[in-house]
């Protein structure tokens, strides 16, 4: 078998294809957005001679590539679940990006470190998602490796401001330099020299939009210099303006809040990412025009597959697919 470290230099159509339970999710996922009005980065981003004028960051990172082509949406899964394998699955199953979650996920400290490099040893963006913002929180995510950080339950400008400048180096933040380990999660590998020169503009600071506060500031945030995407989380975001998700079912109101903030990413030239709970519904907000958007969440498609799987064998009815979303 070909050594993880290498599949990143493989077309995705020959890489290894992961385990059924992964492959299946997300393939029924670019199925559903493969009539998308726009052209998905899986056609394009492994071009060389597109990438040719990019830095070594650039060429390493799928998901800005992505972005910076206005090839959208960019398709990614969500890592609840800590392990070098889960992390390897998932970025097998022909997505642009893994989420590593340290904020709701079984991720501490160093099962981010581990899977941030097992993800981009598949030629995938590892993006990590902090507890919190706190300042160290981002520099140690970053300093792994990751590709970008997604910041939850942002509740004002200033956050934003102060978040930035936790991700970017001088002039324009205040993030330290000194990771060993950030330079090798891109191909090719970029010298500490071309890491601390080109990560400004090769990294992404996400920041989640899921308070009333950051609602009702949403045209300023998506202003600022050095936010990339306004991320939707839509449960949050339901629960905090008084119109929770229940039974899976997205009231009007909050469907008027996300195109709202839709609407504001697009008129300030930034990016806008949505949190599905499953295949079609990624479809559907990539119809509305989003930007970015998780299809699968590892926790989810474990429980969904074990529960055809079971009913299968039972003789029963398969439960809707999606997991307990």
């Amino acid at each position: 078998m070909i050594h993880p470290c290498f599949l990143d230099t493989m077309p995705r159509t020959v890489r290894s294809m992961p385990p059924i339970i992964s492959r299946c999710a997300i393939s029924a996922s670019r199925t559903l957005l493969a009539s998308s009005k726009t052209l998905h980065p899986y056609f394009c981003h492994n071009s060389i001679s597109s990438t040719r004028s990019y830095s070594k960051m650039l060429q390493g990172c799928v998901v800005k590539n992505a972005f910076i082509k206005n090839q959208t949406p960019s398709i990614g899964a969500w890592q609840t679940l800590p392990g070098q394998n889960v992390s390897r699955i998932l970025a097998r199953a022909d997505v642009d990006w893994v989420m590593v979650d340290c904020e709701h996920g079984n991720m501490d400290d160093a099962a981010m470190h581990e899977a941030v490099p097992a993800i981009a040893s598949c030629g995938v963006s590892p993006l990590v998602r902090i507890p919190d913002m706190q300042g160290w929180m981002i520099k140690r995510a970053l300093d792994a490796g990751a590709h970008g950080v997604l910041i939850p339950l942002l509740r004002s400008v200033e956050e934003a401001k102060k978040i930035v400048a936790a991700a970017k180096f001088p002039p324009q933040g205040q993030r330290g330099l000194g990771s060993p380990f950030a330079m090798e999660r891109f191909n090719p590998i970029p010298s500490m020299t071309e890491y601390l020169q080109q990560a400004n503009d090769s990294l992404l600071t996400m920041v989640q939009i899921e308070t009333r506060e950051a609602l009702d500031s949403v045209e300023e945030i998506a202003a600022i210099p050095g936010v990339d995407v306004l991320f939707i989380g839509p449960f949050d975001l339901g629960n905090n303006i008084g119109h929770p998700i229940l039974d899976g079912v997205i009231k009007p109101e909050l469907e008027q809040a996300m195109i709202r903030i839709l609407e504001a990413t697009n008129k300030a030239g930034k990016k806008c990412g949505f949190f599905a709970t499953n295949g079609e519904q990624a479809k559907e907000y990539a119809d509305k025009g989003f930007h970015m958007i998780s299809a699968a969440l590892d926790t989810t498609l474990l429980q969904a597959s074990l529960g055809v799987s079971l009913s299968a064998a039972r003789g029963q009815q398969a439960p809707k697919a999606g997991g307990r979303y």
